[in-house]
C-alpha cells in the first residue's frame, strides 16, 4: 500500500503505543554519536552536542525537576529563545509525564499572568533576568506557581534555581521515565488567540505528536531523515517550529542548529547551509527582495535572470510533474548554472531538499519565482488545532495551492466551502473550554478551520476566504484585531477602528473621528473647519491621537500593537459597505474602500 493511501486508523497502528519520549529514547539509541544541537557561542565559533549528549542533559534535568516536585499531570511554562537548553529542558518535562508548555517571548506580564494562571502551572523555567523580571511583577498574582527557574543568571534575577542545578542531578534512568507518559496525555498545549476574548489554549496529546510526525514522514518520503541540518529560529509557542525542530528532530534524528534572533536567519542560512527550511512569508519575501535589490545594480543583469525565470518556470512544473523533456531538462541546467546556482549558493539555500512556507497566505507568484531558481518551495495548510498540517506535498507542486491532504488525513469541504478535516492529528480540544471544542470539532470528529476553500481534481486545495477575522501577520504571528479595535476606540476621538495586517510585516490601522467628540476638542482648541474630513487631517487632531495610541497599546505585545494609523473623518454607517446592519464591520468592503490609504500606511 502506498503512502498516500494509507488510512488514518492504518496510520494509527503504526504508531501504537509510542509517545514523544519513546520516540526520543529510540532516536538516542540509533544515533547517539550524530550531531543533535548546535549554537553559536560567544566568540562565533559554534558548540554542539550529539544525541548521546542531548541525552544525558535531558536524565540529569528530568531528575533535577523530578526533586522539585514535578510529575505526572503537572504543567511547566517555558520562556525561552531558540537555545539548545530549551530543548533539554522541554524533553526532560516530557520524560516526567508532565505538560510543558512554551509561551511566546514577546509576551507581556499580565500576558504572562494569564497564561501561567489559565495552564495552572506549577513551575516556569525562563531564560534570563529579562524575561524573569516580567515574570516577577505578576508572580505574587500566581498562587500556584510554586516554583521558578532560570537557565542563565544577570542582573538582579533570583529565581529558586538555576538549569546548573538541575544539570548537577544524578540521571534518570530513561528507559524505566520513558514509560510514565502515555500516548493520552498531552504532550504540549499551544495558546493560540482567537478572534476574540483571551488566547486558546490548544491540547495536543502524544498520540497527536507520534500520529502527526509518522505522517509528515511519510508525506515527504525522503529516503533519510537522520543528520539532516536545519535552522530552529522561530518561537516554540508556534506548533510549525515545535513541530520541525523539536518534534521531528526527536523523533527523525534532525541535526538542528538553535537561531536565537530571527532577525539572523540568513546570516544563519549561510553558515549552516540547512537542509530543510520552514519560512513563514515575510522570511521568502526578504531573500526574494534582497537578492532582486542586489540584481537592479545592474539593470541588464536584472532583465536577463528575469528572462531566465520566465524561461524556467514551465520547466520546473513540468520536472516536478514528470512531463519534461530531456531538452527542457538541459535548459534548466543550463540556467541553473549561469544565473541561479550562484544565488541559491549566495544566500546559503543551496542544499535545501525540503523548503516549506506556511502560517499566512504567500503570493503564488513568489512560489513560482523560488522554485523557478532551483528552491524547491511548497505551501503547506494547517492550524495548530491541527498539530500543524492538513494539506501539503513538497514535490508535486502547484502553485497558489496549498496540495493536497497529508497522509492519514481526510480534508474536504463542508457544505458552505469551509476546509474540514479528520485524523489522528486533531487536537484534544481547548483546555477549560469545552464550549468552544465543541464549535469547532463536531460529533463526527471533523475539525473545522473556519476557512473557506475549493478543491480542484487532483484533490489541491486553496484558501480563498476566512470565516473567522484572525488576522495573521507576514511574521506568521495570529492576532485578534477585535481586542486591538477595542483598545483604539478608548481613545477619546476614535468612534471606530479597523485593524489592518493581514500578509503585513506590522498592524495598522484606520480611525474614524467620533463626531461629537472631534466636534468638542475642536472648540476646546480653537480649531475652525469647514468639515469632520478637514478636521481629521488636522496637525493637532494628529498630534492628539497619536499620542494616546501608545497608552492604547500598552496592554499588547510589540508584534501585536498597531504601528501606524490613518485617521478619517467620514463616519462608517450601518448597512453599508462598511458595516452590517447591526454595525459589525466588514473588514472586506472597508479595506475595498479604503485601499489607497491602506497601501500608503506599508509604502514607506
Amino acid at each position: 500500500m502506498s503512502n498516500q493511501q494509507l488510512t488514518s486508523d492504518e496510520l494509527q497502528r503504526l504508531v501504537e503505543g509510542q509517545t514523544v519520549p519513546t520516540g526520543f529514547l529510540r532516536t538516542v539509541g540509533q544515533h547517539a554519536d550524530r550531531t543533535a544541537l548546535r549554537w553559536k557561542k560567544g566568540d562565533g565559533s559554534l558548540g554542539q552536542w550529539t544525541f548521546r549528549d542531548y541525552g544525558d542533559r535531558v536524565a540529569r534535568v528530568a531528575a533535577g525537576l523530578a526533586a522539585r516536585g514535578v510529575g505526572r499531570g503537572d504543567r511547566v511554562v517555558l520562556m525561552m529563545r531558540n537555545i539548545p537548553e530549551f530543548h533539554v529542558v522541554d524533553m526532560a518535562v516530557a520524560f516526567l509525564g508532565a505538560t510543558p508548555i512554551s509561551i511566546y517571548n514577546s509576551s507581556s506580564a499580565e500576558q504572562i499572568q494569564y497564561l501561567v494562571d489559565h495552564c495552572e502551572a506549577k513551575l516556569a523555567i525562563v531564560e534570563d533576568a529579562g524575561f524573569f523580571a516580567r515574570f516577577r511583577e505578576v508572580r505574587a498574582r500566581l498562587p500556584r506557581l510554586k516554583t521558578l527557574g532560570l537557565v542563565r543568571s544577570g542582573g538582579e534575577a533570583d529565581g529558586d534555581f538555576l538549569l546548573d542545578d538541575l544539570l548537577a542531578s544524578q540521571p534518570l534512568d530513561l528507559e524505566s521515565a520513558s514509560k510514565t507518559a502515555k500516548p493520552e496525555d498531552l504532550a504540549t498545549v499551544i495558546y493560540t488567540s482567537g478572534t476574540t476574548g483571551p488566547p486558546k489554549g490548544v491540547m495536543l496529546s502524544h498520540n497527536n505528536i507520534t500520529w502527526t510526525v509518522e505522517c509528515l514522514r511519510r508525506t515527504i518520503d525522503l529516503q533519510d531523515y537522520a543528520g539532516k541540518k536545519l535552522v530552529s529560529y522561530l518561537p516554540m509557542a508556534h506548533i510549525a517550529e515545535r513541530m520541525v525542530s523539536h518534534y521531528q528532530q526527536a523523533f527523525l534524528g534532525y541535526e538542528v542548529t538553535t537561531c536565537p534572533d530571527p532577525s539572523k536567519i540568513a546570516e544563519y542560512a549561510r553558515e549552516v547551509r540547512p537542509n530543510v527550511l520552514f519560512g513563514v512569508p515575510r522570511v521568502w519575501e526578504k531573500v526574494y527582495a534582497g537578492v532582486n535589490a542586489a540584481l537592479a545594480v545592474d539593470p541588464e543583469k536584472l532583465k536577463k535572470f528575469g528572462e531566465a525565470i520566465c524561461a524556467a518556470k514551465p520547466i520546473i512544473d513540468a520536472m516536478a510533474w514528470g512531463r519534461a523533456t530531456e531538452d527542457q531538462k538541459k535548459t534548466w541546467q543550463f540556467l541553473d548554472q549561469v544565473a541561479f546556482r550562484t544565488v541559491r549558493e549566495l544566500v546559503g539555500l543551496d542544499q535545501l531538499d525540503i523548503a516549506i512556507t506556511g502560517a499566512a497566505p504567500i503570493p503564488k507568484e513568489m512560489i513560482e519565482w523560488f522554485r523557478a531558481i532551483g528552491i524547491p518551495l511548497a505551501e503547506i495548510y494547517g492550524m495548530s488545532e491541527s498539530s500543524g498540517p492538513m494539506t501539503f506535498t513538497p514535490w508535486k507542486v502547484k502553485a497558489g495551492s496549498v496540495g493536497p491532504a497529508i497522509v492519514g488525513c481526510e480534508v474536504k469541504l463542508a457544505d458552505d466551502g469551509e476546509v474540514i478535516c479528520r485524523g489522528g492529528n486533531v487536537f484534544q480540544g481547548y483546555l477549560k473550554n469545552p464550549e468552544q471544542t465543541a464549535e469547532t470539532i463536531d460529533a463526527d470528529g471533523w475539525l473545522h478551520s473556519d476557512d473557506i476553500g475549493v478543491v480542484d481534481e487532483d484533490g489541491y486545495f486553496k484558501i480563498v476566504d476566512r470565516k473567522k477575522e484572525l488576522i495573521i501577520t507576514a511574521g506568521g504571528k495570529n492576532i485578534s484585531p477585535a481586542n486591538l479595535e477595542a483598545a483604539l476606540k478608548m481613545i477619546p476621538l476614535v468612534g471606530q477602528a479597523c485593524a489592518i495586517g493581514d500578509r503585513r510585516p506590522f498592524v495598522s490601522a484606520l480611525l474614524v473621528l467620533d463626531p461629537d467628540a472631534a466636534k468638542a476638542f475642536a472648540a476646546a482648541e480653537g480649531i475652525s473647519y469647514g468639515s469632520i474630513t478637514e478636521l481629521a487631517s488636522h496637525p493637532r487632531v494628529r498630534e492628539e491621537i497619536h499620542a494616546a495610541l501608545e497608552n492604547a497599546m500598552a496592554a499588547f505585545n510589540n508584534a501585536e500593537r498597531v504601528k501606524k494609523v490613518t485617521i478619517l473623518g467620514a463616519e462608517w454607517l450601518p448597512d453599508s459597505d462598511c458595516l452590517t446592519p447591526t454595525s459589525k464591520l466588514k473588514r472586506r468592503g472597508i479595506h475595498t474602500r479604503y485601499s489607497v490609504e491602506i497601501e500608503a500606511l506599508y509604502s514607506s
